[in-house]
């Protein structure tokens, strides 16, 4: 895979390229009108999305046979790639790993820095370049914010750059997250996007999937959103500033029966606990942000009840034999469509078909 973007020394510093808005940054991590790097929910446009959607659905369906799954894994059995998770992760690690095995891509993997040469002083910058020299694409989760945009910055500037994607950086982004949460969505309502209130619940404020699934709404039409959250884990400015920048209105509240019966999606959230610096989870009431089996009743026949798992006590596990309880589902979904993102950077999404 030929690098054909010439990189300018515009693009040559890290601390100016960082700075950029994301609008400046996209074509950097684009190739021949295709994404390159997969770092940023607001990548994804709606005629992108609606084409990885549709891939997505052309892989469950050819895969259901062993002709079907036989050819799916011809596809990428040429490539290789480095599954680099230094965060705790379950369900995104497992779903791009059986995203990667679907279309025959052959996987290697760290999960801890003390098992890479980073104990003995290598930066994580020379560590993810070195991935580079055996894999062809490189798929990341890391704590710190921004540091899977700077490996692909840098990647970009080498004689050999690999794709890199975002499997959750930080509390900022996780692209791939929004994805298939998007992908659930489409798939909830029949590919009728528009015309939702999309009402999210919890930890607003440190909690990336809701962040990034938000930066997807910009490309549906009336959408409308709903933050539900105690009052010391609202929803940062930024996210706010860029509702108001789209023109997609949006309400604040810590009352959760005041919504959820408007609700066409509730997207509920776990307590993100990990980000504390001074045990600030401790001194909320989380409680009245749970979805209960009583609340089943007060919201649309039609509504859809997600979260991105792992959850605590957010849900009754009681909800899960409700149908409007999609989480599960959600989840299996994260494999569709990471594949499907796979096969699109790869350019293998022209060679699935139903």
């Amino acid at each position: 895979m030929e690098r054909t973007l010439k990189m300018t020394s515009v693009n040559s510093n890290w601390d100016d390229f960082h700075k950029k808005d994301i609008s400046e940054k996209l074509p950097f991590f684009t190739r021949d009108g295709r994404l390159y790097d997969c770092l940023f929910a607001q990548q994804f446009d709606r005629k992108l999305l609606t084409s990885l959607f549709k891939t997505a659905d052309a892989l469950r369906a050819i895969t259901q046979k062993k002709e079907g799954m036989d050819h799916a894994g011809s596809l990428l059995s040429h490539t290789r790639a480095m599954l680099y998770f230094v965060q705790p992760s379950t369900r995104t690690f497992l779903s791009f790993l059986n995203a990667c095995h679907i279309l025959g891509v052959k996987t290697s993997e760290i999960r801890d820095t003390s098992t890479s040469s980073e104990v003995k002083g290598e930066s994580p910058e020379d560590t993810v370049r070195t991935f580079s020299s055996y894999v062809d694409m490189i798929i990341m989760r890391h704590p710190t914010p921004g540091f899977v945009e700077k490996t692909a910055w840098l990647m970009n500037l080498t004689n050999r750059p690999v794709p890199i994607i975002n499997g959750g950086s930080g509390k900022d982004q996780h692209p791939t997250q929004a994805l298939l949460d998007s992908y659930t969505l489409y798939r909830s309502f029949n590919g009728d996007m528009d015309n939702k209130k999309i009402v999210m619940v919890g930890d607003l404020k440190r909690g990336r999937t809701v962040r990034s699934l938000t930066y997807l709404m910009k490309n549906y039409k009336n959408i409308s959103l709903a933050f539900v959250s105690p009052e010391q884990f609202r929803m940062e400015p930024d996210i706010l500033e860029f509702l108001k920048r789209h023109n997609i209105p949006f309400t604040e509240t810590g009352d959760f029966r005041s919504v959820m019966g408007e609700a066409d999606a509730i997207y509920m959230t776990r307590i993100q606990d990990e980000h504390d610096h001074s045990g600030e989870s401790k001194a909320v009431d989380y409680s009245p942000f749970y979805f209960r089996s009583e609340h089943l009743k007060l919201i649309k026949k039609t509504c859809v009840i997600m979260h991105p798992l792992p959850r605590r006590n957010e849900i009754e596990t009681s909800v899960d034999a409700d149908p409007r309880a999609v989480f599960w589902r959600q989840e299996r979904n994260g494999m569709w469509a990471r594949a499907a993102l796979i096969a699109h950077i790869f350019g293998a999404d022209q060679k699935i078909t139903r």
